[in-house]
């Protein structure tokens, strides 16, 4: 074990002995010291699923990046294990950025960017990203002899060779595939695809989709590529996307695209983009197939514009709960992997309840919770529900029913810094009895809206004895409402 791997172990080991459990997410990914942010090496192993992801451990703050390391049986319990990575080689001393991850003969294999700084002929420096891997057991791992395996120079003249990240592994028949963001010498976005029939020895096949029509960002991160049911699903997250009304308004989005992929000639035709978290805190999602057939879907609870943190808080960046994909009507849907189910307690159940002004309801209330709200009626124009309330906090959701837009606004929950803190949604479905299933945990609030046909993740930074939920409606409004503990 390295001297820098060694230390980073010993810091966070030191810092979560030392840290307030009360004061961190019950059944979310948090960062065991420090910083973390996308997650990386979503996979399993060994019956266990593993979640790795970007973790600088010595400040709340972005730095030269490490591997965290989680495993968890049921994806709502996390265990901890030491960091797995840290930039200790030549290759990657300036960080071991995103990757993923992949059961290969008894190992487990981890495939990362790493980044380091070459002189040129004129004797300036310049980045370089490239990819390497390191062989583990779950526990340690050891980095290839021959790091790094995937290098700029397998790219045509004009991608970029500092711009060249995040690989996301998987295998085909007798061959693995990797994807790696990039982006051309113009600044277009794109995503290219290699191959290797031992993991070691890589070659360019060919840029898989690209940023053709310029909208959708520059730099694509953390791109994911997989099948789900009759078709194949690019995710990617664009650096600097310009808002479309009411999609894609992170700036540094997540989006998704459908598409047909010819496996043969390697060649994706890819549909429109669509945005995949219509929130103020997601970013750099990954999946993984698990054994029962599911993808599941992570990703970084937080947002790069806008990182909400209380200001006594010593550590920052929190993962998304993982949510179950599927396609209905040429669209993405999003539910809670089932598991939280296994979690709920204390059911408490009102049903046809008017709403006319200000209301509570005995036994609704709470920070670590899963509540649903379906809502009907037409008697009204602006129906709320305020979360993580008392008399100076909340969180609130107004959905205006003539316009079909839900409001998020977490102007009132402890920010202290200018960030962005509303957010407006078009709900897609206005046809129907609106439903909203929140699901919180201490210092978010994840929305499912009418079964996950859009989903919205908010952080908040709500000191915790502010566990009101209220309802409010400026005409008359009917409401279902059925909430249970998460314990």
């Amino acid at each position: 074990m390295s001297e820098l791997l060694e230390k980073a172990r010993s810091y966070e080991a030191k810092k979560i002995a030392a840290t307030d459990k009360e004061s961190k997410p019950l059944f979310h990914i948090s960062a065991p010291a420090g910083w973390i942010n996308d997650p990386n090496g979503f996979s399993v192993y060994n019956g266990k699923i593993h979640l790795f992801y970007q973790y600088y451990p010595y400040l709340r703050e972005w730095g030269p990046m490490h591997w965290g390391h989680s495993t968890t049986g049921d994806m709502i319990k996390w265990e901890q294990l030491p960091c797995a990575l840290a930039p200790d080689e030549e290759y990657d001393k300036k960080g071991c950025f995103s990757g993923s991850a992949i059961e290969a003969d008894g190992k487990h294999v981890l495939v990362y960017t790493g980044v380091t700084r070459i002189k040129l002929p004129d004797g300036s420096e310049q980045e370089r990203q490239n990819q390497c891997i390191a062989f583990g057991d779950g526990l340690n791992y050891v980095k290839h002899e021959n790091n790094p395996v995937v290098t700029g120079d397998m790219l045509p003249e004009n991608c970029s060779r500092i711009d060249f990240r995040d690989p996301k592994i998987w295998k085909e028949d007798d061959t693995y595939y990797l994807i790696v963001g990039s982006k051309d010498l113009n600044n277009v976005g794109q995503v290219v695809l290699c191959s290797s029939k031992n993991l070691t020895d890589w070659q360019f096949e060919t840029i898989l989709a690209a940023n053709s029509t310029g909208k959708i960002g520059t730099m694509w991160e953390c791109p994911d590529f997989f099948g789900l049911e009759d078709k194949h699903v690019l995710i990617c997250s664009p650096q600097s996307m310009k808002a479309d009304k009411y999609e894609f308004h992170n700036g540094h989005n997540s989006v998704y695209f459908l598409g047909d992929y010819d496996k043969e000639n390697h060649v994706f035709i890819k549909e429109e983009p669509h945005t995949l978290d219509y929130g103020m805190d997601f970013y750099a999602p990954q999946t993984t197939l698990l054994p029962d057939g599911r993808r599941v879907m992570i990703a970084w609870m937080k947002s790069w514009d806008a990182c909400v943190v209380p200001d006594s808080q010593d550590w920052q960046g929190m993962m998304t709960l993982p949510r179950e994909l599927e396609i209905k009507d040429g669209r993405i849907w999003q539910k809670p992997v089932k598991e939280i189910e296994n979690y709920r307690a204390n059911k408490c159940h009102y049903t046809d309840k008017k709403i006319d002004c200000y209301t509570t309801f005995d036994g609704i209330k709470g920070r670590t919770l899963d509540m649903t709200v379906e809502l009907s009626g037409e008697e009204y124009h602006d129906f709320t529900v305020e979360m993580a309330c008392d008399d100076e906090y909340s969180t609130a959701f107004t959905y205006n029913r003539v316009a079909g837009v839900l409001e998020i606004d977490r102007t009132c929950c402890g920010v202290t810094k200018d960030v962005v803190c509303v957010r407006k949604i078009k709900i897609a479905d206005t046809d129907r009895k609106l439903k909203l299933r929140f699901i919180m945990d201490r210092q978010s609030i994840e929305l499912f809206i009418n079964d996950g046909q859009q989903v919205a993740t908010t952080a908040i930074c709500t000191p915790l004895q502010a566990d009101g939920i209220s309802f409010n409606c400026d005409g008359s409004a009917v409401v279902d409402i059925e909430k249970y503990d998460i314990i």
